[in-house]
């Protein structure tokens, strides 16, 4: 595994699902840090407004318009969410290739390159190995991450079941891993990988000043490549 800058050991890579439009306060704060993250969207449902409830309140989950995604994520990588957001452990082999293949050929097109990542969608048990292998043999996905946190930044043999270090909410766990990041002196390839969903910070007012506290922490490190989950991980 080597980066841009082979010299450097350790990595910083962000996820975030679902394309909603929390995306581009969350793109302000990761350009204003230089931090490179993967956006992973489910393209037939591009353009919807709903509501969710979450927390006991009603939270807005409205997603970008499809005309606007090459612009909003510039810089960034796009990658597949699934056509609709089903879980794939469900469905059989058939229905998981058009709904991983045809998001991925959809955002290839609205991005205007190859692209070749994935999230794993919906909450609880939403991979197994046998999704991952169609994925593998069917799809033209490289990667795909599931919700699983890990706390670890060792390299990942299976790509097709990525387990992400931390989870963007658990403020606390996520700092004390960032600083023991900060201190690791890596003769080996490390990776901090974080993933969550952007309206997720609406549900406190208090989530995008530690969210923005940990950008603080963790970037602008001599000894650490800020890249796409792509760049990372490939």
């Amino acid at each position: 595994m080597q980066w841009k800058d082979q010299l450097k050991k350790k990595a910083v890579t962000f996820s975030y699902d679902d394309g909603v439009t929390q995306d581009i306060r969350l793109i302000e704060l990761l350009n204003k840090y230089h931090l490179k993250c993967t956006f992973n969207l489910n393209s037939e449902l591009l353009g919807q407004n709903r509501m969710l409830i979450r927390q006991g309140q009603r939270i807005a989950h409205y997603k970008v318009h499809p005309s606007d995604v090459r612009e909003i994520y510039a810089g960034h990588e796009i990658a597949v969410h699934t056509l609709t957001h089903p879980n794939l452990t469900t469905l059989p082999e058939e229905e998981i290739i058009r709904q991983v293949e045809e998001d991925r050929k959809n955002l290839s097109e609205l991005a205007g390159y190859e692209v070749i990542g994935m999230a794993y969608p919906c909450g609880g048990v939403n991979n197994d190995d046998r999704v991952a292998d169609v994925l593998r043999r069917k799809t033209g996905v490289k990667y795909s991450r599931t919700i699983t946190c890990n706390a670890d930044f060792a390299p990942q043999s299976n790509l097709y079941r990525f387990n992400p270090t931390a989870y963007h909410l658990d403020f606390d766990e996520m700092m004390a891993l960032g600083e023991k990041f900060l201190s690791l002196k890596a003769d080996t390839p490390q990776i901090f990988y974080i993933w969550g969903h952007s309206y997720e910070m609406d549900y406190d007012s208090e989530n995008w000043a530690k969210l923005e506290a940990f950008f603080k922490l963790i970037s602008g490190k001599e000894d650490i490549f800020y890249g796409t989950n792509k760049e990372v991980l490939l």
